[in-house]
């Protein structure tokens, strides 16, 4: 039996455990953790001789005080200590919340994001946030062209519905790279439109050595055909806020899908979605931290060389 005294602390006390977990989705979540998630891929069309180590770099949001260079850089430098084969940078570079102290300018956190190094190079797409706006979602959009011009200038390849044929120890797979799925909004009846042509990324591939999809929103998946053994993808920041026993049930109703976060499989169609780094609507992060992702993508058939990953 609950005595009245008891009975009167409970009000304090819920409040007191709602601020305490509102600090902590706000300040320590999103800003003090940063995770390295990894997964192992072994499609059952993927070469004996082929293994490859990526790392995946999305949804940065950059802007003050939420994600400014210095972490931009840091983020950087962790994701080279993966010693990655290639890194991919999968869009929304812009700031996603318009609560914030100041922007930060594509210059700048291109200049922090230059310092990834990788054999095969830094590869992007551009994310719905990019199109949208300029570098807070309160200045005008520019065609993503901010972006795109900070991107080339670190040294970045930017894909827009095309393809690149790389190799690794002579072994060759293919790059794709698809144009956003949701640049520019249409209006409340006809929704976003897309610069996406999935049909001309694959036209750009001529050859049947392996590829893989960029894609910053997971929702072409279901049109991505077996082709393409394995999508990147981000924009869904793995629900943001995720509920305990529940999960990330906000954005599975918002986006109408269970793609909002990790390995998906289909037939031997693979999807990882990354729950990247900063944040869109509220700077509020909850049971999904910002995270780096590595994807080692082998052929099951060989010693992994997740065991030789590099320590963190």
């Amino acid at each position: 039996m609950i005595s009245r005294r008891a009975l009167l602390r409970l009000p304090a006390g819920l409040a007191l455990t709602g601020l305490g977990l509102g600090a902590y989705s706000v300040v320590i979540e999103p800003n003090f953790m940063l995770d390295v998630t990894r997964y192992r891929i072994t499609p059952k069309s993927w070469p004996r001789n082929l293994a490859l180590r990526v790392a995946v770099i999305t949804d940065i949001h950059a802007c003050e005080p939420w994600m400014p260079p210095a972490r931009i850089r840091r983020i950087a430098e962790l994701a080279n200590a993966l010693s990655p084969d290639i890194v991919v940078l999968l869009g929304d570079f812009s700031a996603g919340t318009h609560i914030v102290t100041g922007p930060v300018m594509p210059e700048q956190w291109a200049e922090a994001l230059s310092v990834l190094k990788a054999p095969l190079g830094v590869h992007a797409v551009l994310g719905n946030h990019d199109w949208w706006h300029g570098p807070l979602p309160s200045d005008a959009p520019d065609g993503a062209e901010g972006a795109r011009r900070a991107l080339r200038h670190m040294g970045a390849r930017v894909y827009e519905n095309e393809a690149l044929r790389l190799t690794k120890n002579g072994q060759p797979f293919w790059l794709l790279g698809l144009g956003d799925q949701m640049a520019d909004y249409m209006g409340k009846r006809l929704g976003w439109r897309g610069h996406d042509d999935l049909g001309a990324t694959l036209a750009a591939v001529t050859d049947d050595a392996p590829a893989i999809l960029m894609a910053h929103e997971p929702f072409v998946f279901h049109r991505v055909p077996d082709r393409i053994a394995l999508t990147l993808s981000g924009h869904t920041h793995g629900g943001q806020v995720n509920l305990p026993f529940v999960g990330p049930i906000a954005a599975e109703l918002r986006y109408k899908t269970t793609h909002i976060y990790g390995h998906h499989v289909e037939g031997d169609r693979h999807l990882v979605i990354s729950g990247g780094l900063g944040e869109s609507i509220l700077p509020v992060r909850f049971m999904r931290p910002p995270e780096i992702v590595e994807v080692i993508v082998e052929s099951a058939d060989v010693p992994s060389l997740a065991l030789a990953a590099p320590p963190i």
